[in-house]
């Protein structure tokens, strides 16, 4: 069955009719202790056929393990955009992007084709000043409607520049990543394993936080 329903499918090929590049969907998968991974590559398969602009390449987590490498992807189900240039801008989903996280799915998109939203010049000064490693972890649950916002978020910081990196990890899917980081509510956002935040925080309290690191 379907993730996708007729209707959705016609509002989503509106929306990446603002595509203004071709955006390669990388998705990891596995036979074996995997139980959304159907789910996602069907899905993914649906979402393909939604714009020419829209690439699907599909790698098993064991078989392609120098893909995985590369593309340092450790857990599946994994998606990892890639650009016009197949090139990994840090911008990863580990679980399924649906329920509400359909929403930063979409926007992760447009932003790797380049059609995301302009920032003030300020901002951007500052992110793109940054010259140190930064992982930022996203926990969400499908069923969190704030959640999409904070993943939306570190995606474009990991856009903008290349030391930084973004992922939504589903926390339901990956629970034992939960327990680690002590996930009890969502959005939780976590900097360089040390810093952070929880609720879908402004672009500016994400630079206060990577302000500290070290």
């Amino acid at each position: 069955m379907s993730l996708l329903n007729e209707e959705v499918k016609g509002q989503l090929k509106e929306v990446f009719g603002n595509m203004k590049n071709e955006v390669t969907i990388a998705l990891f998968v596995s036979e074996n202790n995997c139980e959304t991974c159907e789910d996602t590559k069907s899905y993914m398969t649906d979402v393909e056929t939604l714009s020419e602009n829209i690439k699907l390449e599909v790698y098993d987590i064991n078989n392609d393990s120098e893909k995985a490498e590369e593309l340092n992807v450790d857990k599946v189900p994994a998606i990892v955009l890639l650009d016009s240039n197949k090139k990994d801008n840090g911008v990863k989903f580990y679980g399924i992007p649906a329920g509400h996280e359909i929403n930063s799915f979409v926007t992760g998109i447009l932003e790797v084709s380049d059609a995301g939203e302009e920032l003030p010049e300020a901002m951007v000064n500052e992110i793109k000043a940054i010259d140190k490693k930064v992982n930022i972890k996203v926990f969400v649950t499908l069923a969190c409607p704030h959640c999409a916002g904070a993943v939306s978020k570190a995606h474009k910081l990991a856009l903008m520049n290349e030391n930084i990196t973004g992922e939504m990890i589903e926390a339901q899917t990956f629970n034992d990543l939960s327990n680690k980081y002590n996930v009890s509510g969502v959005p939780k956002i976590v900097i360089n394993e040390k810093y952070e935040l929880v609720g879908n925080q402004p672009i500016e309290k994400f630079l206060e936080e990577i302000a500290k690191i070290g």
